[in-house]
């Protein structure tokens, strides 16, 4: 089969199957955009160090993040973790229309193509549709960097518009997103056999998930919980230095994917429950669904649940500077003088509670996506269930069932976990400030001034040394779950749309 052809027949298709390209070009489009916007920040450079610089600041922008240099390399992971829930929106909006595209692929096969031509039609799909996403990202992000380049009175800039990233980087970016998502696709359907009679599994799903997710959620804990032993025994510039980030990385991911798995074994768990106790036929229903499918509820909250992972996170550290900000100002109230802490983190804590927000609203396309392409899929048994008497509501009520019932203790874990993760670095538990002593003098400022008088009205005031735990960030922790739980609800409400249409008669005669 020619290269041609096969893009051909890539893109061919119904609405839906255009819908499906679509939304995985705008997955990749944003997936480029958080890339290159952190890959910028990296590109940052770093001035020589002068009598006027001795920090090596980059001056030209008025934002710290930017302006220190150890602070980039954090401000570019949390760009990065954008990725995340782009990446799963993406993998859902891959499997938009999957029962349509199946027929599709059989015609083919009908039509004499090898199951190896079919495969790589539908890595070709995907492939080039990311494709078509990054290379508009890439369009989008070079337009603008230069309509937000505008230095303020100071010659100072917002954002880092006069700094590109090395062209390999963006040549990376551009062009290995999509081959993640090919390679991502090829590994996705291994296990599919495409027939002239349709699509089969070769290895069937497994009757329920184990708990041995549990494992990798305690590895993460324990993970991070060494970050503040392994700093204080090392030195950051030794040959070992990399064991600290790499705690990090490797204790996130694995508390991440220990969660969504995790989701698996719960939304299993749920359905045994509901159909020992579940009397009305919406539960049983439902019930039913969750055991034949239990990994349904970790593909559709995988990227909710990862943002909500790394808000909890973010709760407990944004608990920790609050109370050492507390701590300080008290302190600097009875030294008699005004101010406090830095506000610097608690602001930088307000930007990320906002990138988090921005990935809890792109995992709730991902759950309308997801729910959608759930309730399509079955819309023969759906109908089926509504031409033997079963009423519509019964059905929207098992899908709120479905939604709901493996949601609630899934968002309760994962906001546990990264509330767990913050803490367990050692600053997320207790704070401690003071031990020191302040000169103050008790006179005009005349008299404070004369070298004189100066030493008649002073008196050192000694600071004891104070220590207080840092409390569970309870509220915050609460209002990202009712966020987290409205998006689910929103998702719910925007499926039971889909569900009138898809329960008509008539989809008792699709093929």
């Amino acid at each position: 089969m020619r290269p041609t052809t096969l893009v051909r027949l890539a893109l061919a298709g119904t609405r839906t199957d255009t819908a499906r390209v679509v939304l995985t070009a705008l997955s990749a489009l944003l997936a480029t955009l958080a890339g290159l916007a952190a890959l910028t920040v990296l590109a940052i450079p770093t001035p020589l160090a002068t009598d006027d610089n001795r920090n090596r600041w980059s001056e030209q922008y008025h934002n710290a993040l930017l302006v220190e240099p150890g602070l980039r390399g954090g401000t570019a992971f949390a760009l990065l973790t954008l990725m995340i829930p782009v990446l799963a929106l993406a993998g859902q909006c891959a499997r938009l229309g999957a029962p349509a595209r199946d027929r599709r692929l059989a015609a083919l096969r009908l039509a004499g193509a090898t199951p190896g031509q079919v495969t790589r039609l539908v890595v070709v799909e995907t492939g080039v549709a990311a494709l078509l996403g990054t290379l508009v990202g890439l369009g989008v992000y070079l337009v603008g960097r230069d309509l937000l380049h505008r230095p303020d009175a100071r010659g100072q800039l917002a954002l880092p518009t006069d700094v590109l990233p090395s062209p390999g980087a963006v040549i990376g970016v551009v062009l290995g997103l999509p081959v993640v998502a090919a390679l991502a696709t090829a590994l996705m359907v291994r296990k599919v056999t495409t027939s002239p009679l349709g699509v089969s599994r070769k290895a069937p799903r497994e009757r329920g998930p184990g708990p041995w997710a549990g494992l990798l959620i305690g590895f993460g804990v324990v993970s991070f919980a060494l970050v503040n032993p392994v700093l204080s025994r090392i030195d950051t510039r030794t040959e070992v230095a990399w064991l600290v980030p790499l705690l990090f990385t490797v204790g996130a991911f694995a508390a991440m994917i220990g969660v969504v798995i995790g989701t698996g074994w719960i939304s299993y768990h749920c359905g045994v429950l509901l159909r020992r106790h579940a009397r009305r036929a919406s539960a049983l229903l439902a019930a039913g669904r969750l055991m034949a499918d239990p990994w349904a509820g970790s593909r559709t909250f995988a990227a909710l649940l990862a943002a909500l992972i790394f808000g909890g996170g973010a709760a407990a550290q944004r608990a920790y500077f609050a109370t050492k900000d507390q701590i300080e100002r008290e302190q600097s109230s009875l030294a008699g003088a005004d101010g406090g802490a830095n506000p610097f983190y608690l602001s930088t804590m307000d930007l990320v509670d906002g990138a988090i927000a921005v990935a809890i609203l792109i995992a709730a396309g991902g759950l309308i996506v997801a729910l959608v392409e759930g309730i399509v899929a079955r819309r023969r048994a759906y109908a089926a269930l509504v031409a033997t008497g079963v009423p519509r509501a019964t059905l929207g009520r098992s899908v709120a069932w479905q939604a709901l019932v493996p949601a609630v203790p899934a968002i309760l874990l994962a906001l546990t976990v990264g509330t767990l993760l913050g803490r367990g670095m050692g600053m997320g538990r207790e704070v401690s400030a003071g031990g020191g002593s302040t000169l103050i003098c008790e006179a005009t400022a005349a008299l404070c001034d004369d070298p004189a008088t100066r030493d008649q009205y002073s008196r050192i005031v000694y600071h004891p040394e104070v220590q207080r735990a840092v409390p569970v960030p309870l509220e915050h922790l609460a209002w990202l779950g009712a966020g987290a739980l409205a998006a689910v609800l929103v998702t719910v409400g925007v499926g039971l749309l889909f569900l009138r249409a898809s329960t008509a008669l008539d989809e008792l005669r699709t093929t």
